[in-house]
């Protein structure tokens, strides 16, 4: 009795990791054939990297936050730009269509380095480079790390000193190794869309997302398991990483922009923007009432002025 049961067992769980794992594959063909590359690729150092370049005039480089990809900046803001920039927006490591560098989770450095060294290879010349949110704590990185290569920095609600709260479950379960082995395929294969819907709707709080922008930005393209892997490995080192970070910003000293919703409950302003802007020498922080984490969508027009007058700053217009 014992063994026919230990057999129904271990027959009803490779049943169910077969079909996880097809269902799982099924959904992440269907993500890439929905929301193929805009751009192009190059490799650097090895890696594959995915980029989208439109426009003339000075050079600005967009990065994106977390669970997320270029077509974030697609969706409105490299349009806005094209008219007087030449802009490039990539894909991090390990999202959207860049390989990732660092199966433990790529670090804010190597990112950075990654980026700094992809846009010398397109030919940008000292670059403008904005950060949103995660991206914005790649910028600072950059800006650190490499403060030869760029010539001013814009940061939209960028994460960029330390917290207290705790990491979420949803990230300690999927940064681990059991859970990236069982959980994640899970949730590439079932997690229906109202939960992605959802997702959106939470990070754009209190405003709603701009219409039609579900359908351009290719969540999906997240949900796929070694896309959840690396952003779960990044964000659960992230914290970390910015408490050694954010003793060096003193030694930045392009003109920095900081603009930050005083309504975001995803990266708070007195924690992050509010004390970066004492940080960096000359920093310029403007603060929008009501706006909450996606000040590129709710306030478009003011982030494009921020960038306006970074560039004014560094002498390129």
């Amino acid at each position: 009795m014992a063994f026919k049961t230990l057999a129904w067992l271990v027959g009803w769980t490779a049943a169910l990791t077969l079909t996880t794992a097809c269902t799982a594959s099924y959904r992440e063909a269907r993500a890439e054939e929905r929301f193929p590359p805009e751009g192009q690729f190059l490799t650097v150092n090895g890696t594959r990297v995915h980029y989208v370049t439109k426009g003339d005039g000075p050079d600005i480089v967009l990065i994106h936050g977390a669970s997320g990809n270029l077509r974030d900046f697609t969706f409105s803001l490299v349009d806005k730009l094209a008219d007087r920039y030449r802009v490039t927006a990539f894909d991090r490591p390990g999202l959207g269509y860049t390989e990732r560098v660092n199966p433990d989770g790529t670090t804010l450095i190597e990112q950075a380095t990654l980026l700094a060294d992809a846009s010398d290879q397109l030919g940008l010349q000292k670059p403008m480079v904005l950060g949103q949110s995660y991206g914005g704590a790649v910028a600072l990185a950059w800006a650190v790390e490499r403060p030869d290569s760029l010539s001013a920095l814009i940061l939209l609600a960028a994460a960029s000193n330390p917290w207290t709260s705790d990491l979420s479950l949803f990230y300690k379960v999927t940064s681990s190794n059991l859970g990236g082995a069982t959980v994640v395929p899970a949730l590439t294969a079932f997690v229906p869309n109202p939960v992605i819907d959802g997702a959106i709707e939470s990070v754009f709080a209190p405003q709603k997302e701009p219409d039609g922008y579900a359908e351009h930005i290719g969540a999906p393209l997240t949900l796929r398991r070694d896309t959840l892997r690396a952003n779960a490995k990044q964000r659960a080192n992230l914290l970390n990483e910015i408490i050694s970070l954010h003793t060096r910003y003193g030694t930045i000293d392009v003109p920095t922009e900081i603009v930050h919703g005083d309504a975001d409950t995803t990266v708070g302003l007195s924690i992050h923007s509010i004390p970066l802007s004492q940080q960096i020498t000359g920093a310029n922080l403007t603060i929008l009432e009501g706006i909450g984490h996606m000040p590129h969508h709710a306030a478009e027009p003011e982030v494009i002025a921020a960038i306006d007058r970074a560039a004014q700053r560094a002498g390129l217009r």
